[in-house]
């Protein structure tokens, strides 16, 4: 049996790759998005009371991993990246269909001629990421007091210092404004350790690079350490 569905909009998103976008939403907070409604969606009347929601389920596709095809294991990176675990046991990309789940914080809806935007808070979705669908999140259903967590039982913890150099700290306070604080938004992102969970046992110091908004933010590991070396403007 297939079906064929419709993109009912599509995300504005700080990350602009793969690499950096935390393994779960709500963890970097100061990860802001969009969700432009696309016609014939974008009316009034179809959000309608949704503002009344604090948090809203957003179903989307991995549009960024449409050719990796899928596999029956992965290895999660909350065991390290060396165990694997069925792919239905985890939140992998790698699925038969590819299709994503994401619980986000709705700041506002923007509704204006001809164009109806979601604002979101703690999103963990790539930009251009198309939309399937958007419902409520009814906080006496889906929040189970006593659910279990399987490997991952507990929220991840920060264990990286994050410290930035002299230009990396000068392009955060440039760029500073009430929607965007660049230095918190890198230090929460960084603090996860977004690299690959391989690379934990790497010894000595190693340099990594992600995209993020309109900046090429590159730093170096060494231990629990990680220092934001360069943030560079992308022409």
């Amino acid at each position: 049996m297939s079906f064929t569905l419709n993109s009912v909009g599509i995300i504005h998103s700080c990350y602009k790759e793969k690499f950096g976008i935390p393994r779960q939403p709500g963890l970097v907070t100061e990860a802001k998005a969009t969700l432009e409604l696309l016609s014939p969606y974008n009316r009034e009347e179809a959000v309608r009371g949704l503002e009344d929601f604090s948090h809203i389920w957003i179903t989307f596709i991995f549009h960024g991993c449409l050719t990796e095809g899928w596999k029956p294991t992965v290895r999660p990176p909350r065991l390290g990246g060396n165990k694997r675990v069925g792919v239905f046991a985890t939140r992998s990309t790698y699925r038969p269909n590819p299709i994503g789940l994401s619980v986000v914080e709705l700041e506002k809806v923007v509704i204006e001629k001809g164009s109806v935007v979601l604002h979101l808070k703690g999103a963990d979705l790539l930009d251009q990421t198309p939309v399937l669908d958007i419902k409520p999140y009814l906080p006496y259903v889906d929040s189970i007091s006593n659910a279990k967590g399987g490997f991952a039982p507990d929220a991840p913890s920060s264990e990286f210092e994050v410290t930035f150099s002299e230009q990396a700290r000068q392009v955060c306070q440039q760029t500073y404004s009430p929607d965007l604080n660049l230095a918190v938004l890198i230090n929460q992102i960084l603090s996860f350790d977004p690299r690959p969970a391989y690379t934990a046992d790497m010894l000595g110091s190693h340099n990594f690079a992600m995209k993020l908004l309109d900046y090429d933010v590159k730093w170096g590991v060494e231990g629990k350490n990680i220092l934001v070396t360069d943030i560079l403007k992308i022409h």
